[in-house]
Formats: structure tokens, sequence, C-alpha cells
């Protein structure tokens, strides 16, 4: 039986972030378990490269939001290997290979736009 990965949020962050500049993302995606998955976050206007520092965070309900990838393709420790960050063509990426019922969550993407952090989840 299938089940629901839901990617609800994306955030930008940073100053210089220009008013038109929309972060896109599906709205939600379903894989089964043991199968693979990959949610994407890109810009409106450009691409997403390195240089935004793309992280993911994932979000249970009732729980604060877990950091699973940072700068593109880092897990904080304790995370399992089967997240992964990259870029993928003008987008960042988050693959879950062999997914697992409890993975089934919220996923938000940040991104940096500009020389100073003004927001954080």
């Amino acid at each position: 039986m299938a089940w629901t990965v839901l990617l609800l949020g994306l955030l930008a962050y940073g100053s210089g972030v220009d008013s038109q500049t929309v972060v896109t993302q599906e709205p939600s995606l379903s894989v089964s378990p043991g199968g693979t998955v990959t949610l994407t976050c890109g810009l409106s206007s450009g691409s997403v490269s390195t240089s935004n520092y793309p992280s993911w965070y994932q979000q249970t309900p009732g729980r604060s939001p877990r950091m699973l990838i940072y700068s593109t393709n880092n897990r904080p420790s304790g995370v399992p290997s089967r997240f992964s960050g990259s870029i993928s063509g003008n987008k960042a990426a988050l693959t879950i290979t062999g997914a697992q019922p409890e993975d089934e969550a919220d996923y938000y993407c940040a991104l940096y736009m500009g020389s100073n952090i003004h927001t954080v989840i």
C-alpha cells in the first residue's frame, strides 16, 4: 500500500531576496515502502545552486522540524543515509532511497538568498 510524502512549504531567506522570486515545489508526492522518491525545490527566476546552501527539514505532526540536509548534501549526525541531497538540473533535490513508513511527513526546503540570514525555520 502506498503512503504519501507531503511537501508543503519552502523558505527563502536572506537579504536582497527579490519580492518577485517564488520558491516552487510539488504539492505532494507518494511512494511505496522501500521505494525511492525525489522532492525538488526551485526558483521562479534563476537556478538553485550550491551557493544557495539548500537545506531540507522534515516535520511530523506535533513535532518540531528536524534538519535532514544542510549545504546541499550534508547530513547532520543521526540522520539515516537513505536521505540525500543534491542539485538536479536547476533545482535542489532531496532523495529518499528505501523509504520507510515513518518517513511520511511534511518536508521543507530552505534557500539562502543573500548576504545575511534573517529567517530560519
